[in-house]
């Protein structure tokens, strides 16, 4: 494994935390950090739930807390580990906020929108892109969100 797989696998751990971190809480598990300069500047998990709001997803607000942290309105050079694929409205904060770099774990074919069914990080009609790559950590990121919709529909809520 080279030393790039493995820094992704490591900062995949931490996405991973705050997934765990949202199951804990009832939340649709998925996590996300941003990373700048070898070290985690914002993290964020699922809070759609707790707080009621539609957009509080995992990547929106590890965003929020990145740019909190830097004092600045863009990410240039960041890199984003999410443990699933990001859908639209994220795909669409991501490149606004001019992230470099999306690692995700596993894919939602429902609504991914980092090439599941569509592609915004890397469409060309855009000014600024976003590199993708998938699949790290993938069936444990998996696995995680597939247990977590078992455990709807056996209590009968999903």
């Amino acid at each position: 494994m080279s030393l790039a797989e493995e820094l992704d696998r490591h900062f995949m751990q931490k996405a991973l935390e705050e997934a765990r971190c949202a199951l804990d809480q009832g939340e649709v598990p998925v996590g996300a950090v941003v990373v700048a300069g070898g070290r985690v500047i914002g993290r964020g998990r699922n809070r759609v739930e707790e707080t009621r709001d539609p957009t509080a997803h995992a990547e929106i607000i590890a965003i929020g807390a990145a740019a909190g942290a830097l004092k600045v309105p863009r990410l240039t050079g960041a890199t984003i580990y999410i443990t699933m694929e990001p859908c639209a409205m994220c795909a669409g904060a991501i490149v606004l906020a001019r992230v470099k770099r999306i690692v995700y774990g596993c894919p939602d074919p429902k609504a991914g929108y980092c090439g599941s069914l569509g592609s915004i990080p890397e469409d060309p009609r855009l000014n600024h892109r976003v590199a993708v790559t998938s699949g790290v950590m993938g069936e444990e990121c998996a696995s995680l969100v597939s247990g977590f919709f078992e455990k709807l529909r056996s209590d009968g809520r999903g």
